[in-house]
């Protein structure tokens, strides 16, 4: 095809390779470079003069310095004169921003994980809970009233309560708010003051970026929030794996008809309900609540041995924020093979928790189909010790490591060169793209 050149970032270069393969063209050459102090550095060595250049760079591995290069790469193509740039991003980055702040004991998902040697997999996440056989409280004052009645908790209550007095330390007035330590929060990011705290959302800011750098136009894949898009004031062709996971339902699922598409949450259902439709198979809906209890008076020290006993069992059960997670599945899979359809994998506790509870319900085979499996802290191990059966994922993303942790038999990886390739080739030739929507290539 005459005046058209494929650039490679340094995220996803098998992928590249795979697209200008199918394009039956030679891949354009760029030299990155970092600096000793990490800048990076960039160097078209072909000439992009009056071409239509399309830059491939998917939101993996370092995702702040694979970002910039993306732009350095399209200002550099701009200013040789480029007739238009056009961003690849089979994965793109920044599109998942939480509306409530990171905290990890409410949640259960650390933003940075260690290697584990055994996972729970519990759909709710482990909290302390007062009276609990597993305390110290427990083993120390209550290791004999196992079956005794509430005045025997009480008097043992007492006693221990005029042991070991409950110490109370009033709080001080500070004028000064910013000296104050940041209080705790609960799921709905309220702290005790009543303020609610907030995360700054990206998308407007990624799309100026792409725009001020020079892109003319973006291709990516499976948005996690298809209202993405309104952020731009470029064209924006969201692909769909769509077609190839109904493929490989259809050719490799036995008994596909009989099989359950199931939404590990209620984010991803209309994702999920489609594929089902299409394919005539019953459906299935994972849904979690979380509600969580917050301590706000201090355990009090009346003198009386009565009130104090009732104020020390109600400072055990108020001294910990409560966690109170309702996991709920919609649906009958009990002796069935459970499809469970994701389009981003990231720490992976979702998609691990929803395949221990299809098992705890009598599903017989769990198939995890992912778009964007990215794996990130230890969720490649968490996914190997899980109910999980089998991995199919596609190569938005580099995949290859993962392959041999897991293995090539319960780990498939779905070539998305293809669709990318047609993608590009009908942009280039004015040609429409809405075909690859429903079908896929």
């Amino acid at each position: 095809m005459r005046d058209l050149i494929v650039l490679g970032g340094s995220s996803h270069p098998h992928l590249t390779k795979q697209i200008c393969r199918n394009l039956t063209i030679d891949q354009g050459r760029v030299s990155s470079k970092k600096f000793s102090n990490g800048e990076t550095s960039i160097e078209v060595i072909d000439s992009v003069r009056e071409k239509d250049v399309y830059i491939v760079q998917s939101g993996c591995g370092e995702v702040n310095d694979n970002f910039i290069e993306l732009l350095i790469m399209i200002s550099a193509c701009k200013i040789a004169s480029a007739t238009r740039v056009t961003a690849v991003l089979p994965l793109f980055p920044y599109s998942r921003q939480p509306d409530a702040p990171h905290a990890a004991n409410l949640t259960g998902a650390p933003s940075i994980s260690t290697k584990k040697e055994s996972y729970t997999f519990e759909s709710a996440p482990s909290t302390p809970r007062p009276l609990s056989r597993g305390s110290s409280y427990f083993n120390d004052s209550f290791a004999t009233g196992a079956n005794s009645s509430r005045e025997g908790l009480l008097e043992k209550a007492t006693h221990n309560s005029l042991r070991h007095p409950v110490p109370y330390t009033a709080k001080s007035l500070v004028t000064n708010s910013a000296s104050t330590n940041i209080t705790s929060v609960d799921v709905s990011s309220k702290s005790d003051n009543g303020y609610k705290q907030w995360v700054a959302q990206n998308g407007t800011l990624i799309a100026n970026l792409l725009t001020t750098a020079g892109a003319d136009r973006l291709i990516t894949m499976d948005l996690h929030d298809p209202q993405f898009q309104g952020f731009f004031n470029i064209p924006v062709d969201n692909l769909y794996s769509r077609p190839l996971l109904k493929h490989y339902i259809k050719d490799y699922i036995p008994n596909y008809q009989d099989c359950v598409i199931v939404s590990p949450d209620s984010g991803g259902a209309k994702r999920a309900t489609s594929i089902a439709d299409s394919l005539g198979c019953s459906f299935a809906l994972i849904h979690k609540e979380r509600r969580a209890k917050v301590a706000k008076n201090p355990p009090s020290t009346a003198a009386s041995s009565s009130s104090s006993s009732v104020n020390l069992l109600n400072s055990i059960s108020m001294n910990t924020t409560n966690m109170v997670a309702t996991t709920m599945l919609v649906g009958d899979v009990k002796d069935k093979v459970c499809v469970l359809i994701d389009d981003l994998v990231d720490t992976s506790y979702t998609i691990t928790r929803a395949a221990k509870l299809l098992k705890d319900q009598g599903a017989k085979y769990v198939y995890a189909l992912v778009t964007h499996a990215v794996f990130s802290g230890d969720a490649i191990n968490r996914v190997l010790k899980s109910d999980i059966d089998k991995v199919i994922t596609t190569n938005s993303v580099p995949q290859s490591e993962h392959v041999s942790i897991i293995g090539p038999d319960n780990f498939e990886v779905l070539d998305i060169s293809r669709i990318l390739a047609e993608a590009i080739r009908r942009i280039h030739n004015g040609e429409s793209v809405s075909m690859l929507f429903d079908h896929g290539w």
